[in-house]
């Protein structure tokens, strides 16, 4: 059953409006903006029904937080106002509200719009989600394509996103960085994850393929992948539909390089400057580099590779990513252990 969240200011008007829908879909209630948006994190409703004229926080407001916010954006939103004119109405849909009903609401109306809207809503969910699968195979490709030419690294892609995603999971666990990770974006994070090497598809075999460490200039052209991946993803990106996980996959790109003492490259980012994404990508690229076998290094055991990632908190890495990472170090040796 379809979830409705009704948010107005007026008691007797929630109670209108839950006597009228309760036989036809699940109703939460709440009396302001912000309280709804708290409710929101605990369940995500279907489509919100949200009145214009509220104390505080009005209904554009509280329409702007939810179209912020990338777990939510998607959500049908209906204004409820008391107020009915021209201006208003255009104002409500340019917000980016998808029908404005007038008070008091007539129960068919109101249960027509609703059910209309939800089915509009259901639809292109069913088209995103197709595009999701077409993206995903996107991703695939350009992963493999990079593994393929880099001989040293082969799963290393597979198994970076896995562990993006456990770590990121106990991130939001611990009610971390709460202002940034919630499942959904956890999702993205792991998505986009893949795409963190693809810059090295402008790097020449001579480098990319050398059977040693690389010397300066080897290596400040190495450098160079997080920005041309950066670059390369904005140009992809540019030509399909929006995409959540977009901003995520560029950040990763360019960021996964920089240290949270600053001394990362390429554009030397210190601390929560560096997005988050890119600060939880780091531990899971540098932690696969040490227990994974490379053509110029033999691969270092598991207790060893934590042993480095816990002596680099605060420095190479942020504290507390690191403190979940100590949490899930036996998550990142199952990982390691599976070939992929």
């Amino acid at each position: 059953m379809n979830n409705i969240l009704v948010i107005d200011d007026n008691l007797m008007t929630l109670q209108q409006i839950n006597s009228m829908l309760e036989n036809s879909y699940e109703i939460s209630l709440a009396k302001s903006g912000s309280q709804a948006l708290l409710m929101c994190y605990q369940i995500v409703p279907d489509l919100i029904l949200l009145d214009i004229e509220m104390p505080e926080m009005d209904g554009f407001e509280t329409l702007a937080k939810i179209k912020k916010n990338m777990a939510l954006r998607h959500i049908p939103v209906i204004f409820l106002t008391s107020t009915h004119n021209n201006d208003l109405e255009v104002r409500a849909l340019k917000s980016g509200a998808v029908d404005f009903i007038t008070k008091p609401a007539d129960k068919e109306i109101l249960l027509h719009r609703i059910e209309v809207h939800l089915s509009l809503s259901a639809y292109n969910r069913q088209l995103e989600n197709k595009v999701r699968v077409l993206e995903d195979s996107i991703i695939a490709s350009f992963s493999d394509m990079i593994e393929y030419r880099d001989e040293n690294t082969g799963g290393h892609v597979a198994r970076t996103a896995k562990y993006v995603e456990v770590l990121a999971m106990e991130l939001l666990r611990r009610n971390r960085y709460v202002d940034e990770i919630t499942e959904f974006t956890v999702d993205m994070m792991a998505r986009a994850a893949p795409l963190h090497d693809v810059g090295k598809i402008a790097i020449s075999d001579v480098i990319l393929l050398k059977p040693s460490l690389l010397n300066d200039e080897e290596f400040s052209i190495m450098k160079t992948h997080t920005t041309v991946g950066a670059e390369l993803l904005r140009g992809i990106f540019s030509r399909v539909p929006d995409q959540s996980y977009h901003d995520f996959a560029i950040m990763i790109a360019e960021c996964h390089h920089e240290r949270w003492d600053g001394k990362g490259y390429p554009k030397g980012l210190k601390e929560e400057k560096i997005p988050l994404c890119a600060r939880v990508m780091s531990v899971a690229d540098v932690f696969d580099a040490l227990v994974d076998m490379r053509v110029y290094k033999r691969p270092m055991s598991h207790r060893d590779a934590c042993r480095v990632i816990l002596s680099e908190k605060g420095h190479m890495f942020d504290p507390v990513i690191v403190e979940a990472f100590e949490a899930v170090q036996d998550r990142f040796a199952e990982v390691a252990s599976h070939r992929y």
